[in-house]
């Protein structure tokens, strides 16, 4: 394990040490009390709501062995009662906590991982971190710690292990920047181009600038692009020339293309040339969009030179992050789709047709609102409800201010009124979903993440709920 010192802390940082012992070595970092071990580094975070700095004795006292903090006074009695302890003091705690990142990440020669996109980081991340994991000792991040916050405390876990996966996310221009300059990814992936965030950016083709600052940290990475997606198809044939690129897809041709392809409800199987030889890949998540996200783990695979076998075993074995496309069969037969984490059109859209794949079973789809859209949100949640329609969803049922426009749109695509429901209090999705579901539906819930929908998945996932 490469050690970082409270001596290397305070050069990075030009930090003050207040108290303490220059030669600690810097183990584990935390910015949360509430989580903090014997031994920790607590590094005090300013938050919207609350001020992290104001919590340095807590950390002190539920074990931390190092703080670093800003704009606190420590008295000379806090000094006597602490003087085990190490207290940094610096300008900025979150400037301070890039620097020490961009110091741990650059002890360490090993491959980097950076995927960005407007939707699938995170399903992708899992399982091209299931791939990588065959034949390296893999940091990858956990949850959808990809902010200027998470990504670092992520780099900050990096021990002994041999490659790492890093999600990075954005919502303005700069803020992969600063990501990339911190996790300095060697291999850069873009998963897609959509309309996330489009209301921030004004554009899809801003969302491409903004996400092409993954690779402005170095010219010799090696860049994984789907080919499939149309602003990266265009992006991929007017530079290819100049960066070192890997395509996949389905319909354009690329480096890696998925043929043969079969859906299931609970999977897919599809056959890819690896290495000059045809080979059958399946896959434990339904949906054409994890055909895609696989493609891109085998690119990531060959690129590492990681046994085939690894690479198949790695997609059929990984696991999804919770509330992402988390699907629970109940006691009572009626399947739950938890997909409330986040949204946009393009994974409603992909959602939506999978559920195409449950043929047996009434679909009834629980939508909210999309986040982020500005000027675009009237039009993007009514081609919402065209998908609706066009998937041939059951029973509709919505709530949320812009989720309006999906029932109107789905009316006027002639679906059936009596199948449509929208609600001004999310609480009363309960009563109607208790009413009308039965022994073999499948029941969706997908919205934004400040609606708050993974609620209403818990709620009907309980036993007790049906009774």
């Amino acid at each position: 394990m490469k050690n970082i010192k409270v001596e290397d802390i305070l050069n990075i940082t030009n930090g003050e040490l207040i108290i303490g012992d220059k030669n600690l070595i810097c183990e584990n970092f935390s910015k949360d009390t509430r989580q903090i071990n014997k031994n920790d580094v607590y590094i005090g975070i300013k938050g919207e709501k609350f001020d992290g700095n104001e919590f340095w004795k807590e950390a002190l006292e539920k074990g931390a062995s190092c703080v670093i903090v800003e704009n606190i006074i420590v008295t000379e009695e806090e000094k006597i009662k602490y003087n085990n302890k190490t207290i940094i003091k610096v300008d900025d705690t979150l400037e301070a906590l890039y620097k020490i990142a961009r110091f741990k990440r650059d002890l360490y020669n090993i491959p980097v991982i950076a995927i960005t996109g407007s939707v699938g980081k995170t399903s992708t991340k899992d399982i091209v971190a299931n791939v990588v994991s065959k034949k390296y000792n893999t940091l990858k991040t956990i949850g959808n710690n990809n902010n200027n916050i998470g990504l670092p405390f992520t780099i900050l876990k990096l021990k002994e292990h041999e490659a790492a996966v890093i999600e990075m996310g954005m919502n303005h221009f700069g803020e992969i920047r600063l990501l990339a300059s911190i996790a300095k990814p060697n291999i850069c992936i873009i998963t897609n181009i959509g309309t996330s965030h489009i209301g921030n950016l004004g554009s899809r083709e801003n969302i491409l600038k903004a996400k092409l600052e993954i690779l402005e940290e170095s010219k010799d990475v090696k860049v994984i692009l789907n080919n499939d997606n149309d602003l990266l198809h265009k992006w991929y044939i007017e530079n290819k020339q100049n960066w070192n690129i890997k395509t996949y897809g389905i319909e354009n041709k690329s480096d890696f293309n998925a043929k043969d392809i079969k859906l299931y409800t609970d999977g897919s199987e599809f056959t890819c040339n690896i290495s000059g030889k045809e080979q059958k890949i399946k896959v434990p998540v339904g949906g054409e969009h994890f055909v895609l996200n696989s493609l891109c783990a085998i690119t990531v695979g060959e690129m590492l030179k990681i046994d085939i076998n690894d690479i198949k075993n790695g997609i059929q074995e990984f696991e999804l992050t919770k509330k992402r496309m988390d699907i629970k069969e109940l006691p009572n037969g009626i399947k739950v789709i938890n997909d409330a984490y986040n949204a946009s059109f393009e994974s409603m859209q992909a959602t939506l047709q999978y559920l195409t794949e449950f043929k047996e079973n009434r679909k009834i789809a629980i939508l909210g609102d999309m986040f982020e859209l500005g000027e675009y949100s009237k039009e993007l949640h009514e081609k919402v409800g065209k998908e609706v329609v066009k998937n041939k969803i059951d029973i509709l049922i919505c709530n949320g201010d812009n989720a309006k426009n999906i029932v109107l749109q789905a009316k006027k695509e002639k679906m059936n009124p009596e199948s449509i429901y929208y609600v001004e209090n999310k609480q009363d999705i309960l009563k109607i979903v208790k009413d009308i579901a039965k022994k073999g539906d499948i029941i969706l819930l997908k919205a934004s993440n400040g609606m708050k929908f993974f609620e209403l998945a818990n709620a009907i996932q309980e036993e007790s709920f049906w009774k």
